[in-house]
């Protein structure tokens, strides 16, 4: 198992990371809106919350639907962005009430998800963007 993590800080910058294995299990079954501990992740002291994420093939995740993969109508929203229209009167201004059929993805982490979005809420000692303990180039 192996998830893409984007990690939002509070600083306005954003951090991936690739979790496996033991890592990744921590996110497994998890739901939209939960909190999850960045000791588990690998980031002693930090807490996180689960904003959203995508699957393998790019759909995005949404909150409140059980099934792994649906096609729903929705209108600006998680999965759409509405649509440019512009008449003489209101140039630049997108079109209220349109909706469209898009195809979303639900909203427990499965083993089809690939890319887990997580925000800050708790942070801990260390900085985000420093590497644990990173591996020193062999020299030859």
């Amino acid at each position: 198992m192996e998830y893409k993590v984007v990690i939002g800080a509070k600083d306005g910058k954003s951090y991936q990371k690739e979790l496996k294995d033991a890592e990744a299990e921590a996110l497994h079954d998890k739901l939209l809106g939960q909190t999850v501990s960045g000791d588990a992740l690998g980031f002693a002291g930090y807490e996180f919350l689960i904003t959203g994420g995508s699957d393998k093939c790019g759909f995005p995740m949404r909150k409140g639907i059980q099934k792994p993969r649906l096609k729903v109508m929705v209108g600006k929203s998680v999965g759409y962005s509405g649509k440019q229209r512009s008449t003489k009167k209101n140039k630049n201004r997108k079109q209220k009430g349109l909706l469209k059929r898009r195809t979303v993805c639900g909203e427990r982490i499965t083993k089809i998800i690939r890319q887990v979005n997580l925000k800050v809420t708790k942070e801990g000692p260390a900085p985000l963007g420093e590497a644990p303990a990173q591996e020193t180039p062999k020299e030859e």
